[in-house]
C-alpha cells in the first residue's frame, strides 16, 4: 500500500507548488508596472502615477503585517495617487479595525482613493467606509473627483444592490466634462460595460485574483471580461489587478499578487 514512485513525486510536487503559493502571498505583493496611454490627457499630466491595490483580504491569516507590507510597498513606489478598489477585508471593523491601521500610513500627493468590493457588503460596507475615512482615505461611493488634470471616479460595487448602495454612474460620472480624461474605480471588470457607456477613458478593477489557483482560473474567465492586464473596449482601457492578498487559502498558483504602478501616459506628450 506505499505509494508508487510518480503519484509521490505529484504530490510533493503539489504540496511544493502549494506551499511555494503560500510563501508568494505571506511575503505580500510585488509591483508590477503599467503605462497607460490616454488620449485626452493632457501633457502635463504624464507620467502620473496611480498606485493600484485590491483584494487585500485583511482577515484572521493575512493581519496588521501584512498590512504593513502591502502600505511600505506602495509608499515605496512614491506614487501621485493611491487607488484602493475593494475587498479591502474579511470581517467587521470590531475585529479587523487594528489589522487596517496601518493603512493610515499611505502617502500620495493627491490623496489615497477607496471604493468597495463584494465583500465589504460582508463586512459591514458603511462602517468600513466610515473606518477607512478616519484612516485618511477619501470613500468614492458613487462620486467624482476632479483633479487637476483628469476626473477621479469611483463607483460602488454591484453586491451593494441587495442593500440599495449598487453602482449609480449617472451620479459618479452622469454631468461631468467629457471633453476631461476619466478614471474609474470599480471593483469588478464586468463593471467595464456601464463605463464604457459613461465615456470613461480607464477603468481600474480587481476581484479575480488572477484566478489565483486551479480551478479558479477557469471560473475567473467564465464570470469576468478580463481576468488580469490591461484591455481595451471600445474607447475604454480595462486594468485587472491580480490583487495583494488571498480569499479562502492564502495560496496562489500562477498568478502572483501584485500591486500595479500605472502610469499615465498623455498621447500630446
Amino acid at each position: 500500500p506505499y505509494p508508487t514512485v510518480p503519484t509521490a513525486a505529484a504530490a510533493a510536487a503539489a504540496v511544493g507548488t502549494v506551499g511555494y503559493g503560500t510563501y508568494g502571498v505571506l511575503r505580500g505583493p510585488k509591483v508590477k508596472r503599467v503605462t497607460v496611454p490616454l488620449a485626452k490627457l493632457p501633457r502635463a499630466a504624464h507620467g502620473f502615477r496611480i498606485a493600484v491595490v485590491s483584494d487585500v483580504h485583511l482577515g484572521p491569516v493575512l493581519g496588521r503585517g501584512f498590512a504593513q507590507k502591502v502600505v511600505d510597498t506602495i509608499n515605496a513606489t512614491q506614487p501621485d495617487l493611491i487607488a484602493v478598489v475593494g475587498d479591502l477585508v474579511d470581517g467587521s471593523v470590531k475585529d479587523l479595525g487594528p489589522a487596517a491601521a496601518p493603512l493610515a500610513q499611505l502617502r500620495a500627493r493627491h490623496g489615497s482613493y477607496f471604493v468597495t468590493g463584494n465583500h465589504e457588503y460582508f463586512s459591514g460596507a458603511e462602517q468600513w467606509v466610515e473606518e477607512v475615512r478616519r484612516l485618511g482615505l477619501i470613500p468614492l461611493e458613487n462620486a467624482r473627483r476632479e483633479l487637476p488634470h483628469f476626473d477621479l471616479a469611483g463607483v460602488n460595487d454591484v453586491t451593494g444592490e441587495d442593500e440599495g448602495q449598487g453602482p449609480d454612474y449617472a451620479q459618479a460620472l452622469g454631468d461631468r466634462d467629457t471633453a476631461r480624461a476619466c478614471v474609474l474605480l470599480a471593483h469588478q471588470p464586468v463593471q467595464i460595460h456601464d463605463a464604457v457607456d459613461y465615456g470613461v477613458d480607464l477603468q481600474l478593477s480587481g476581484h479575480t485574483h488572477g484566478g489565483q489557483l486551479w480551478p479558479g482560473n477557469f471560473l475567473a474567465a467564465a464570470a469576468n471580461p478580463t481576468v488580469a492586464g490591461l484591455e481595451r473596449y471600445g474607447d475604454t482601457q480595462l486594468y485587472v489587478s491580480r490583487g495583494a492578498g488571498a480569499w479562502g487559502p492564502p495560496t496562489r498558483v500562477g498568478a502572483p499578487s501584485d500591486i500595479t504602478l500605472v502610469e499615465l501616459a498623455s498621447k500630446q506628450a
